[in-house]
């Protein structure tokens, strides 16, 4: 039986008591074991009647910012939860991506479902983008998690956030980034009659003392200023030794490097030393973007395959480095990380979830997780002073990262 660190049992105990709200839980918390024992808790309190065939059933909405993440979510939820043996659960995903469960947007097949399910507990996971279908659906949702809820602020997912939060019995708003807004046209966590209050907060430093996360630890490097007048104005070879040195430097074995667009990233593969470099060294190198999909030393495979790959290497021995623009920054599980490296500016929340990547505890000599921004423009300089305002916010205010809206 998994055993609930404290600040797990205080979000667990809140969730008990308060029925709607924010949960704002540092990356690399364990906020979706939190979910998982909430759901296992409200599946377990169902009555059942072996007489009369009564049914009292609930039904879970899970809602992700990715398919991928939908699909981690549910993997997580099915290999931990423990139902009665009277009160076991059906899954069903809502969104496009493909699984082994049974997988539908069509509102009306939704409803079909629970209807057919009507003797099963249910877990349904969906994406904010198909949020709107299960409202459609007209289903009785009991509870409802929204992950890494500041993505719920999002424009186009208006709709389902805002029924769901202001008419689900039970609401909770998962994130490390809260996003505000100023603007009374727009959605933002704030907004306490659709996100509720903040019903539990944890802060970094307290994950850190305990030894559940590590410390960051970040490194500006000053480099020489580029020639944007040069002809080419191609800087492939430039970004190459970046990271190269970055590498030699820091005896970084794991690499996770954030580059400005998909164009930057095969640029540096097809039309630098890069690679050659890396196999001298010994690393392998991965890079998954969604104009090119996932890219495993060059052979093009499966995002699954991606990422069970980068996962098993990252429990390993295995060096690497793995580049992306924004695909992993966001909620992916992603093992043994020990440094990131900036080439590109971002947002705070961006920013916050990148260092969350590197923050996890891995090999037991790692003491802490390398953040590196190379400063040779007025971007790096900017990136430079955002990173620090997150680290020192997160990570020695205890506050969370949060991006507020104006316009």
């Amino acid at each position: 039986m998994i055993q609930l660190r404290p600040h797990q049992e205080r979000i667990v105990n809140t969730m008990k008591r308060q029925s709607k709200g924010q949960i704002i839980v540092p990356t690399g918390g364990g906020k979706t074991l939190c979910m998982i024992k909430d759901a296992e808790s409200q599946f377990n309190s169902c009555n059942w009647d072996l007489v009369n065939k009564q049914c009292d059933r609930k039904t879970i909405v899970i809602v992700a910012p990715r398919i991928l993440l939908a699909q981690q979510l549910c993997a997580d939820f099915v290999s931990t939860m423990n139902v009665h043996s009277m009160l076991q659960y059906k899954v069903l995903h809502v969104h496009s991506g493909y699984n082994s469960y049974d997988t539908t947007t069509n509102s009306v097949k939704i409803g079909n479902w629970c209807d057919e399910n009507y003797r099963f507990n249910k877990l349904i996971f969906t994406t904010y983008h198909s949020l709107i279908r299960v409202m459609q659906s007209e289903i009785d949702v009991d509870t409802i998690y929204f992950d890494e809820a500041h993505n719920a602020c999002g424009k186009s997912f208006s709709a389902g956030v805002v029924f769901f939060g202001v008419y689900s019995p039970r609401a909770y708003f998962f994130t490390a980034t809260p996003k505000h807004t100023t603007n009374k046209h727009k959605l933002g966590m704030n907004n306490t009659n659709i996100f509720g209050e903040v019903i539990c907060q944890v802060p970094a430093p307290e994950l850190v003392e305990k030894g559940y996360i590590l410390p960051p630890k970040l490194q500006v490097t000053q480099l020489d200023k580029r020639d944007i007048d040069r002809p080419d104005r191609h800087f492939y070879e430039e970004d190459a030794d970046i990271i190269l040195s970055h590498l030699d430097k820091h005896c970084v074995n794991k690499l996770l490097v954030c580059a400005r667009k998909t164009s930057q990233i095969t640029n540096i593969i097809s039309q630098s030393k890069l690679v050659t470099e890396l196999y001298g060294k010994g690393y392998n190198y991965m890079y998954i973007t969604a104009k090119t999909g996932a890219v495993i030393n060059g052979q093009k495979v499966h995002r699954e395959t991606f990422f069970k790959t980068l996962n098993k290497w990252g429990k390993n021995d295995t060096k690497f480095v793995v580049i992306h623009h924004s695909i992993l920054s966001e909620g992916i599980n992603v093992s043994g990380l020990e440094s990131a490296l900036f080439l590109r500016n971002m947002n705070y929340i961006d920013i916050s979830q990148t260092i969350g990547r590197v923050i996890r505890k891995g090999d037991k000599n790692k003491v802490f997780g390398l953040i590196c921004v190379p400063v040779y423009d007025k971007v790096g300089i900017t990136t430079a002073k955002k990173v620090t305002a997150v680290i020192d916010t997160i990570f020695n205010k205890g506050e969370p990262a949060v991006s507020c809206a104006t316009r």
